[in-house]
This record gives C-alpha cells, sequence and structure tokens, in this order.
C-alpha cells in the first residue's frame, strides 16, 4: 500500500488493542524498568518509545511533544 498522504496521525483510532493487553504491556515495562535499573531487552526506558505507542494505540493519542512523552513515561513508570 502507498500513500503519500500517510502521517502519523492516518488512521488514529482508540483500542486498535484492548485495556487488558495495553493494562498487561505497561505492568511489564514497569516491572522490567524496575527489575533492571531502567532498562530491558529493547533499551534505556526513559528513552524508549514503547508507552508513546502503547497509549497511541489503545488509546488513540498521538505523543509527539518531548515533555510530554516524558511525563507519561515517568508516571507510567512509577
Amino acid at each position: 500500500m502507498k500513500n503519500n498522504n500517510l502521517t502519523c496521525k492516518t488512521g488514529l483510532v482508540k483500542k486498535v488493542i484492548n485495556k487488558e493487553v495495553f493494562e498487561r504491556e505497561i505492568s511489564l515495562c514497569r516491572k522490567l524498568a524496575k527489575e533492571n535499573g531502567g532498562r530491558c531487552g529493547w533499551g534505556v526506558c526513559k528513552d524508549c518509545g514503547v508507552i508513546p505507542f502503547l497509549y497511541k494505540l489503545h488509546k488513540g493519542i498521538l505523543l509527539e511533544d518531548p515533555d510530554e512523552i516524558a511525563k507519561v513515561r515517568e508516571k507510567t513508570l512509577e
């Protein structure tokens, strides 16, 4: 599929992944961050894109502002 009009907001909808999957993956991020000093197999939690991506897929929210992303990561990993 080739679409020259494709953007980060193309097809942005809520609940691409359900609440159960979202919460399980967030819990896994939180657990691994605590167990491994802010790291997992994918990298350093403070720089990771998994949490913003999960928010996009479940909540239909596109996080682009670096400060907003940092706050969401921090809150999520508490």
